[in-house]
């Protein structure tokens, strides 16, 4: 099955890619987006009529001033509308407010920080795509790993390892869907609403939206700074509680091989995957386990803060809308999923051990009652409870499934299933029953859709490889249009101030 391993290969390379990209850029931060704010205040509104167009060249190079001295090295880069107008002024004198037609530090610290929460959405959308796809690819090469599952904390059935995978595979895919959705609520502009109920001003809505690479627009002005800009980190949050809690889950799991003996899963030794105990020889302690479930403590601690700040506020506080905080709350993600991915790149699958603990134990046991029923047409229950009086004696007598003496299985057969009308002797075969009790020919034998069997691992593979190209091509898409959105604003702003040296 590794007809995906090189588009998964390729498709993780991407997001390394764009991630890079985004490194090498100038940070965009409240300064940056009040900047292009001003930027395409002064070219929308002299095209307009809003403003003088003999007068836009001075403001635009005014404007050019104040964001060439923030960009030098520890510059002051105010964040707030309040601040950041004096720098204004200052380069061009009190005629600069001429910007202000119909503005609000409301909507535009509302249009920054959705631009803001966007930025760091495509962050955990890039992070969650290469822990998803390092995932998929181990799932493809453990296809045939046949491995115990566990269900309230006890060896349950027999599976593959592959299969498990990709069930948790399932639940990032839904997060990713989760930063979809929420991306599209969160791309619209709040631009243009002012304070409350809009402005007098004619302003040119679209158009700032169009400049500033968002999707549409806040429709009701209201909702603009007093209610989506408070649900947004709520929003988020909600995400930022489902990642921390699969990648908790998956953690555990890992962890309670660590109580055993002799696990069959763990962590490659050294580096920061392991550490000595400073008194105990023997021990090797599963640090990047235990730093990452205890990131995903930290997630949740922070995801839990915009729902407690927005809870009895009226509309509009800012108490949820902390920028730094909310970055933080999508850092706290964007750290749990790489070092869930380090963990998963260091996992050490002993597939002998695995199958030596499925035969040690009756993992397979329900498969006497399901081949009992469907192939011989006993009911399931009393094929259960054929099953399970095996299953007591073998406990009892300390005997292995692969070592169960045929006879004792007929006999036991003939004393507690034998009568009421269904046949004394046991339909099975011998043959069919070394059979039934196999782990691998049980994982194999599976015929529902989604199940661990070859054929649907293979579809499954192939659609999970396939989602994760989708969502590659969405985060390449996102960015390219905020880019591009910025990079157009960038050239009709700068024509105007050239006008500013003639």
């Amino acid at each position: 099955m590794k007809h995906s391993l090189t588009a998964l290969g390729l498709a993780v390379a991407m997001t390394c890619s764009l991630e890079l990209g985004a490194a090498d850029a100038s940070p965009r931060d409240e300064f940056f987006w009040l900047g292009e704010i001003n930027k395409a205040s002064v070219v929308i509104n002299s095209e307009q009529g809003l403003l003088d167009e003999t007068l836009a060249p001075k403001l635009a190079a005014a404007i050019a001033q104040v964001l060439e001295q923030g960009e030098a090295p520890g510059a002051a880069r105010p964040s707030t509308v309040i601040t950041f107008e004096p720098l204004l002024i200052q380069a061009g004198g009190e005629e600069v407010t001429l910007l202000h037609a119909g503005r609000s530090s409301q909507d535009m610290h509302a249009t920054y920080r959705s631009a803001m929460l966007r930025d760091k959405l495509l962050e955990l959308a890039a992070q969650l795509h290469q822990t998803t796809g390092t995932l998929v690819a181990l799932a493809d090469r453990h296809a045939e790993t046949i491995v115990p599952n566990y269900t309230n904390g006890v060896a349950a059935q027999p599976n593959s390892f592959g299969h498990y995978l990709l069930g948790h595979a399932a639940g990032l895919q839904r997060d990713a869907q989760r930063i979809r959705e929420a991306y599209a609520r969160i791309d619209r502009s709040p631009m243009g609403t002012t304070v409350l109920n809009g402005t007098g001003w004619p302003l040119d809505r679209q158009r700032m939206a169009d400049y500033l690479g968002f999707s549409a627009l806040v429709d009701n002005a209201y909702d603009a700074s007093q209610i989506a800009s408070m649900e947004q980190p709520v929003e988020v949050a909600s995400i930022v509680t489902s990642i921390a809690l699969h990648a908790g889950n998956f953690i555990e799991d890992v962890l309670t091989q660590y109580a055993q003996t002799r696990p069959w899963i763990l962590l490659e030794e050294g580096g920061d995957n392991t550490y000595v105990s400073s008194a105990m020889p023997q021990k090797r302690n599963p640090g990047l386990l235990n730093s990452t479930r205890s990131d995903a403590s930290t997630a949740l601690t922070l995801a839990m803060g915009p729902v407690i700040q927005t809870h009895n506020i009226t509309p509009g506080m800012s108490d949820p809308k902390d920028i730094g905080q909310n970055a933080a709350m999508v850092d706290s993600a964007i750290s749990v999923l790489n070092k869930w991915n380090r963990v998963l790149q260091a996992l050490v699958i002993d597939s002998e051990r695995a199958l030596e603990e499925l035969n040690s134990d009756w993992t397979a046991s329900q498969e006497l009652a399901d081949v009992l029923m469907r192939e011989y047409g006993l009911p399931f229950r009393v094929g259960h409870h054929f099953a399970s009086e095996v299953v007591s004696y073998a406990r009892q007598h300390g005997i292995e499934p692969l070592d169960f003496p045929y006879a004792e299985a007929r006999r036991i057969y003939a004393q507690s299933v034998g009568h009421d009308g269904h046949p004394t002797e046991l339909p099975i075969s011998e043959a069919r029953f070394r059979a039934t009790l196999d782990p691998a020919a049980i994982v194999r034998n599976r015929a529902t859709t989604g199940g661990p069997q070859p054929a649907e691992m293979e579809r499954m593979l192939a659609a999970a490889s396939e989602d994760l190209s989708a969502q590659q091509s969405w985060i390449s898409q996102r960015r390219a249009q905020i880019d591009q959105a910025l990079a157009s604003l960038d050239q009709d702003f700068a024509r105007l101030a050239e006008r500013a040296s003639r």
